[in-house]
């Protein structure tokens, strides 16, 4: 098995690029770390360091092992938290951290009455929160879309309508709201890759041979709406996303007919295996609050 005091002496001698520094920044003696790196070498069957005169450089074996030790050592501290310092990590994809989960933690938060264990909320896009939930780094996640695994539990919490944005000017904003037929044959900016908005889009409209063409991939919804209100396209995005902007006019959201087209949020956690199952008083707290977060007027 990988040591972990063997890869902390690693990990510490690529950012520092030198034996002396990272055995000072790890209050040990130089040939300790030099007998991690000789015995981690040795394991492995690799160099792992190259020296030269400008410092120790990682070679491209201890580069592919890196984001590994990085993410170990990270989990390490995670367990020992767990142990020693209970706290709880809330992991939301971008939407659902910056759009809807801001006022059921301000509600959680404020009908605590006893001392809790700390809450940290952490936002990133839908795969990275995945990735970070099976890794033991987050304890709830929040998420667009989530296939379900083996040792987690998930449970629906809200179901969120997508609405088309447009500028103001756009000639589609005569429009009550906007059929699967003319849907399917828009060009449409693309947002942040991995939200299964693709998927659920495949779904809505499975009986038509035609999809909407994606004409620039935008990295958040953010972007999207500058891209919109800059005149370079239109797009789906959460009716949440846009409350502010339709208020002020500066954009339009369309509803889909019929309000067909929804997305359904995701709370996932890990399986509780000690013999019963009760799910986490967060994930409580979500699943009973009613927080009216529906836009009005879209």
């Amino acid at each position: 098995m990988l040591n972990l005091i063997w890869l902390k002496s690693l990990t510490t001698l690529i950012e520092q690029h030198s034996f002396q520094a990272a055995a000072n920044q790890l209050g040990l003696a130089q040939p300790t770390v030099t007998q991690h790196i000789q015995k981690l070498e040795e394991m492995l069957c690799v160099p792992l360091i190259k020296r030269g005169r400008s410092g120790c450089q990682p070679t491209e074996y201890a580069l592919r092992l890196l984001p590994y030790a990085t993410s170990m050592l990270r989990l390490q501290d995670r367990a020992l938290q767990a142990v020693q310092q209970p706290s709880m990590r809330v992991g939301a994809s971008s939407n659902i951290g910056i759009y809807l989960l801001q006022p059921y933690l301000q509600s959680y938060l404020s009908t605590q009455t006893r001392q809790q264990d700390p809450l940290d909320l952490v936002i990133d896009t839908n795969p990275t929160i995945a990735e970070k939930l099976e890794n033991a780094e987050i304890d709830i996640a929040l998420m667009e879309w989530w296939p379900p695994k083996t040792g987690f539990d998930s449970q629906t919490w809200k179901t969120e309508p997508l609405v088309l944005i447009t500028p103001p000017d756009h000639a589609l904003t005569q429009l009550p709201s906007i059929s699967r037929t003319m849907l399917s044959g828009l060009n449409l900016i693309g947002g942040e890759s991995g939200s299964g908005t693709g998927r659920l889009l495949k779904t809505y409209l499975q009986d038509f041979q035609q999809m909407p063409t994606i004409t620039m991939q935008l990295g958040s919804t953010e972007a999207v709406k500058q891209a919109v209100r800059a005149g370079l396209g239109i797009s789906l995005v959460f009716a949440s996303a846009v409350v502010d902007e339709v208020q002020h006019g500066s954009l339009c959201a369309i509803p889909l007919e019929d309000s067909a087209l929804k997305k359904s949020i995701q709370i996932v956690w890990r399986h509780q295996s000690l013999g019963y199952d009760k799910r986490p008083e967060f994930v409580e707290h979500l699943l009973q609050t009613s927080i009216n977060l529906n836009p009005a007027g879209l």
